[in-house]
């Protein structure tokens, strides 16, 4: 029995270190951080919040109950009926309740129904940025990845130079300078490993962070990735307008505007009541009552400057939202076109290191050291290809870091994770 629970924890164990040796894709991650993040469960309860509230947008006014002495002398004594005079005073019943204006209870539910939908539109807007945040990282992730196997490389590379060389000084063949050159280009290069690896690591705790896991969790990522085609995209207003959460929200606020200008303009319709006094008298007073109709007078002129200012204010409100939006749409179009060309720029140069650039000068570096190894060539030279080559690799490096970063600010402008 105890050999079988050894085999299955065995085997438990196994599932388990696979599962943390799982590479995580970009859409994992993404989809991890849109349902884990904390700041998605507080807008969430901040929309259900709002939502809640609405449903006590028709709410009446609460009645209005009264008990006490109506009309009651101080003397005790004339309360009492005496002869055939009757006693005064009595004990009143009061009850009141004014019905609200349907239209009006119809303009309340309106806008309190639309309060949570710029929260909505927010909460959306900051996932993208999260979003963004996390692919960036998953991007430097990929070239960090890239430099260490080069690296790598270059330590095997620069170890066979150093090897070869101290042989030929031994023998005389070699000059001294080139030797500790190389040399210190190896310490170079175990001193970028150890910054690339430290890197990595920073990406790996703060993309568990953003996925709400412990940033010390294991994390491996898929480092295949393939650029985005934006060239089909028009970037005009209307594209941003169906896109962007904070143009949305800014629609919403517009909405937001007008149906409170509407709840305004319903607070000056009037308000109808009624009111019931039933009255107990003392002294063989009979019971009396008092049944009345009340009417509240918003529009009066002394009692609608208030809503009036109000309706005003939305109304030039609603003007600057407008013009806001506009003009963000306006800049994020200018933005996006800009963005769209220097990505096709870095692309392209990307693929003019790719197919010609650097592979001219992997071939000159093995002809210097196919030369060296066949005593034609000397390590300065057989050096000075491998820098070149080194460097362009660098340079390489950095323009494919400017396309990840512009690709991603690119998706962050058009909001790619809401386009349909």
């Amino acid at each position: 029995m105890k050999k079988i629970y050894s085999i299955i924890a065995l085997y438990l164990l196994v599932i388990s270190v696979q599962a943390q040796k799982q590479k995580m894709s970009l859409n994992n991650i993404l989809d991890s951080i849109r349902l884990r993040h904390p700041v998605v469960k507080m807008y969430d309860s901040e929309i259900r919040s709002m939502d809640e509230a609405a449903k006590g947008a028709r709410s009446w006014m609460s009645p209005q109950i009264g008990f006490g002495q109506y009309m009651t002398p101080y003397n005790v004594n004339l309360w009492q009926k005496r002869g055939e005079m009757q006693g005064m005073g009595s004990v009143m019943l009061s009850a009141e309740q004014m019905f609200p204006n349907k239209k009006k209870l119809d303009a309340n539910e309106a806008y309190m129904n639309a309060m949570s939908a710029t929260e909505k539109e927010m909460k959306e807007a900051k996932i993208n940025d999260l979003v963004s945040n996390a692919k960036q990282l998953y991007f430097e992730w990929i070239i960090l990845d890239k430099k260490l196997k080069v690296v790598k490389e270059n330590e095997k590379l620069l170890e066979f130079m150093i090897r070869n060389a101290e042989l030929r000084y031994k023998n005389g063949l070699d000059k001294i300078s080139a030797y500790y050159k190389t040399k210190a280009a190896l310490g170079n290069s175990k001193n970028m490993q150890l910054m690339y690896e430290n890197d990595i690591r920073e990406k790996r705790i703060r993309l568990n962070s953003l996925m709400n896991r412990d940033p010390m969790s294991s994390l491996e990522i898929d480092s295949a990735y393939q650029f985005n085609d934006y060239s089909d995209l028009l970037f005009d207003k209307d594209f941003f307008y169906q896109n962007r959460s904070d143009l949305k929200a800014l629609d919403n606020e517009i909405n937001k505007s007008q149906l409170k200008q509407e709840l305004e303009k319903q607070s000056l319709k009037p308000e109808f009541g009624v009111k019931f006094d039933n009255a107990i008298g003392f002294g063989g007073q009979p019971m009396q009552y008092s049944a009345m109709v009340m009417v509240k007078l918003p529009m009066a002129k002394w009692s609608s400057k208030m809503n009036k200012a109000n309706i005003e204010s939305l109304k030039w409100e609603k003007n600057a939202l407008q013009g806001q939006k506009e003009m963000m749409a306006n800049e994020y179009s200018g933005m996006a076109y800009g963005m769209r060309n220097e990505f096709e720029l870095n692309k392209n140069q990307l693929k003019l290191y790719e197919q010609e650039i650097i592979p001219a000068l992997q071939n000159n570096y093995r002809s210097m050291q196919t030369g060296y190894e066949q005593n034609t060539e000397e390590l300065f030279m057989l050096y000075d290809a491998w820098e070149k080559l080194n460097m362009t690799q660098i340079e390489y490096f950095d323009i494919l870091s400017k396309a990840f970063s512009m690709q991603v600010a690119l998706d962050q402008l058009i909001q790619k994770n809401q386009m349909k």
